[in-house]
């Protein structure tokens, strides 16, 4: 009786702001990697944590979604530049970080920017379409009433950015390592074999009516009210601010910066690069090589 209440109240509340809306959420967004999964097996534990610690900047950014009843525009908190460019684990983390990235929800497009090493890209395609499931427990987040709901994202086979170790089995990765030890023991290994992409995830968002519009953070859309939390994988969206029709309201514009390509042609476009990648390790007996260049883009 106290939830049927509270979702009373919520949606009086929303349907007052139901028209001309706008507004401004400022979400802070943490992802994060085990130590342990960072590097081959055999590196080093203080290189590791060395690595994790530069890593910090690039996994724990701020974000700003500006949207209106059907737009948003959803993109990095611009910062002051300290110089500091982090050289190729920059483009590395820099590859796999959205751009700017515009939703339409009456026809279900949206656009986003990518950089991938030094090439410029435009992922044109439409926002998913999860089946979420509406759970009864709600929170305060803020000064809002927050209701949950999840679903399960189905992950491209290709998408290099849900990238893992493979295997939590320690018993038959040591068995599996040991066997390929045996067979070869001057044979160099590859970083590759080591990591895999999910089939699918647990998608876990908070969502508010009070705020009545079907957006949230990135590309997650379609509830009943704004998203204020996420959960995906290994990565948590949190609403830490929210400014509603405010005097000067940013334009939505839709962006146009890059080569033009569906999600999918860019998922094969970063699958080919890694594929490159991995030939030129092999051949290179282990070695380093060259970054080389990338088709397709600008």
């Amino acid at each position: 009786m106290k939830l049927l209440s509270t979702i009373i109240i919520a949606s009086i509340t929303a349907s007052t702001f139901a028209q001309n809306i706008s507004g401004k959420a400022y979400y802070e967004s943490k992802t994060t990697v085990k130590t342990s999964e960072i590097g081959r097996k055999d590196m080093d534990e203080n290189m590791r944590k060395m690595i994790a610690e530069r890593m910090k900047q690039f996994l724990e950014k701020t974000y700003i979604l500006t949207f209106n009843e059907n737009e948003s525009i959803y993109k990095e908190e611009e910062k002051l530049d300290t110089g500091n460019s982090g050289g190729m684990m920059s483009m590395m983390m820099g590859s796999f970080s959205p751009g700017v990235q515009y939703k339409n929800l009456e026809t279900k497009q949206i656009l986003e920017e990518r950089e991938f090493f030094g090439k410029q890209f435009l992922i044109n395609d439409t926002i998913p379409q999860l089946e979420w499931t509406l759970e009864k427990e709600s929170k305060q987040i803020g000064q809002y009433v927050a209701f949950k709901a999840t679903a399960v994202k189905q992950i491209d086979a290709n998408d290099l950015t849900m990238a893992r170790r493979r295997g939590n089995n320690k018993k038959v990765d040591d068995e599996k390592e040991n066997a390929e030890t045996q067979t070869d023991s001057t044979q160099v290994k590859d970083p590759f074999d080591e990591i895999e992409i999910p089939k699918e995830v647990i998608v876990t968002a908070w969502y508010t009516p009070m705020i009545p519009v079907k957006n949230g953070p990135g590309e997650y859309a379609g509830l009943p009210g704004l998203i204020l939390e996420l959960n995906v994988y290994r990565t948590t969206i949190l609403c830490s601010k929210i400014v509603m029709n405010p005097k000067e309201f940013e334009e939505i514009k839709p962006p146009k910066k890059g080569k033009e390509v569906t999600r999918a042609e860019y998922n094969k476009i970063i699958k080919d690069k890694m594929d490159e990648m991995r030939e030129n390790f092999r051949n290179s007996g282990g070695r380093r090589s060259s970054g080389g260049h990338i088709r397709g883009g600008n």
